[in-house]
């Protein structure tokens, strides 16, 4: 039998990812073999993302050997993922979402009310320094990319007094970290935060059966919720945008923001629906926060992307 190829990121945490996928494949008897990918978001690391293409930087060559057929399934970091596939692929499978909250990791572990005055915060990502300069204004927010690891490291070195990094990618690390966590009225995550996507190719029925065992339909339903959020509010990586839905009682809870880059003007407001409609509970909500000034703010981010220059070719 042909083995399942399974195609991942080169990083410690994509890898880990996929062989958390490779080992439940393998004890249901299914026989794989991993395939490493690089993408143009780990080689352009010198960067922000939104000056490298933003969402999808992390995907984009992955898809084309799924779609190759090159790989059958390939493991993403969800949040990575565009909230439209390519003509030919699909999501079969989420399965059950890790912690989605964000870890704010600094020596003595203070909160980050704790922080001194003009302390310098290590963070690549627009929704994280826009909520950090909402609650506090006076620290200084300084770019920062590359894997778990190197991100700690500069953190040891001194080059940021904290880092914000995602509490599920230590957690499935392993990695001890002296650091607080940000709860959700401090910190909402990402779209799709903590939650892995497991794609292949729509034709590819053998692939889709193989993992559907790992499909968790609560997870599913709220990140499902999340991403029609964004797509509503037609954002990407382009403004910072944040998300968690939630499954309570059977029904969906989402919490949205959206917010300038500086932190100035934060948009907040919740929805609720039935789990069987939660792309209809995110639709709601965009519309909602674009009647209340959202549809400004992610066209303005758009402009500020715009006007940056192109990246360097590999």
């Amino acid at each position: 039998m042909k083995p399942l190829v399974v195609g991942s990121r080169a990083s410690r945490l994509a890898l880990w990812q996929a062989n958390w996928v490779r080992d439940r494949l393998a004890a249901a008897g299914h026989e794989t073999r991993l395939e490493i990918i690089h993408t143009s978001g780990d080689r352009l690391r010198d960067r922000p993302l939104q000056a490298i293409g933003g969402q999808g930087v992390f995907v984009k060559e992955i898809e084309d050997a799924l779609l190759a057929g090159a790989v059958d399934v390939a493991v993403h970091s969800l949040k990575d993922l565009p909230t439209a596939q390519p003509a030919g692929l699909r999501i079969a499978c989420v399965p059950r979402r890790e912690d989605p909250r964000d870890l704010l990791a600094a020596p003595g572990a203070p909160a980050l009310a704790g922080l001194r005055e003009g302390a310098v915060v290590g963070t690549g990502s627009p929704r994280r320094a826009c909520q950090i300069h909402a609650l506090r204004p006076d620290l200084t927010i300084r770019d920062l990319r590359g894997n778990v690891e190197t991100r700690l490291g500069r953190l040891a070195r001194g080059d940021y007094d904290a880092i914000v990094l995602a509490l599920a990618g230590v957690r499935r690390l392993g990695v001890a970290v002296e650091g607080a966590i940000l709860e959700f009225d401090t910190m909402l995550p990402a779209v799709g935060q903590g939650a892995l996507a497991i794609e292949v190719r729509a034709a590819d029925g053998a692939s889709a059966s193989a993992v559907a065992p790992l499909h968790h339909p609560e997870t599913a339903a709220a990140v499902a919720a999340e991403r029609a959020l964004l797509r509503g509010l037609g954002g990407g990586c382009q403004a910072p945008i944040a998300a968690l839905g939630e499954i309570v009682a059977g029904r969906v809870r989402l919490r949205g923001l959206v917010g300038s880059p500086d932190g100035s003007r934060v948009l907040r407001d919740r929805a609720e629906g039935p789990i069987d409609d939660p792309e209809g509970v995110g639709a709601a909500l965009a519309e909602r926060l674009l009647k209340e000034g959202a549809a400004d703010i992610v066209r303005r981010a758009a402009a500020s992307r715009a006007a940056l220059p192109p990246p360097e070719g590999p």
